[in-house]
């Protein structure tokens, strides 16, 4: 039996297969972060008002309470950009959200960069529950960059 310096008495195919394990977990990781895209873009349209029922407590996004309290100046085309504005943000989070799940880095990094601008948007509003809700996507989304960037190290 051969042991490697590495592995404190592994043998050299406990080593490869730990590190396949490793590898395993980290892939798994960053997919369960990356359906936190999927969540997102589902309490977006919960809170928009898409769906019969509208939450506004805890789930809401910075961007749709600024339209709502100064988009009004759009007159009767209001509802349009209001809709299409939702629409197109769903339309993003579930693109970064297929885009994460290939195991692109970058989809991550964009959510973290759209969310953070977000969260900016609901402290001007003062919606902090909400900022809150924002901060655990945000966390998430941290979680799965990682996953890949150590995935990254390791070797694919």
């Amino acid at each position: 039996m051969q042991t490697l310096n590495v592995g404190a008495g592994r043998t050299d195919n406990e080593y490869k297969e730990s590190q396949e394990r490793h590898r395993q977990e980290l892939r798994e990781d960053s997919k369960s972060n990356a359906n936190y895209f999927f969540y997102a873009a589902a309490l977006a349209a919960t809170s928009s008002g898409l769906f019969a029922v509208q939450i506004n407590l805890l789930i809401n996004t910075g961007v749709f309470d600024l339209l709502r309290l100064y988009g009004r100046r759009f007159g009767t085309d209001y509802p349009t950009v209001f809709y299409g504005t939702v629409v197109i943000w769903l339309v993003i989070l579930c693109a970064l959200g297929f885009a994460a799940r290939k195991g692109h880095r970058w989809a991550f990094l964009v959510g973290l960069i759209l969310y953070g601008a977000d969260m900016v948007a609901l402290l001007v509003t003062f919606s902090i529950w909400a900022f809150g809700v924002h901060g655990f996507f945000v966390f998430r989304w941290f979680q799965g960059q990682k996953a890949l960037k150590n995935l990254e190290q390791v070797g694919i």
